[in-house]
């Protein structure tokens, strides 16, 4: 979640927040999202149809197979004994 540092205050017409209200309404989001999404759309920020898109490549990333912690040490200390016995320096 991003955290917000930020405050700007601006004046809009009746018929902006109007339509800014419908448009927050239609997403099920806040006004303020809705202006930060488009600010990011007009001025070149990750859009919110971007962010989703990462998202899904990340989700479809096939799953790697899982190592409890203790078989993972068990292999990196094995890894280390196997570089001792070869003489590799570990530095």
């Amino acid at each position: 979640m991003r955290m917000y540092s930020e405050r700007l205050q601006i004046l809009i017409s009746r018929e902006q927040r109007r339509r800014l209200e419908a448009e927050a309404k239609r997403r099920k989001a806040s006004v303020a999202s809705v202006i930060r999404d488009a600010v990011d759309a007009e001025l070149g920020g990750a859009s919110k149809d971007s962010r989703l898109r990462a998202v899904e490549r990340i989700a479809a990333i096939p799953p790697a197979p899982y190592l409890a912690p203790d078989d993972l040490r068990r292999l990196i200390d094995d890894a280390h004994a196997a570089e001792i016995e070869r003489g590799v320096e570990r530095g």
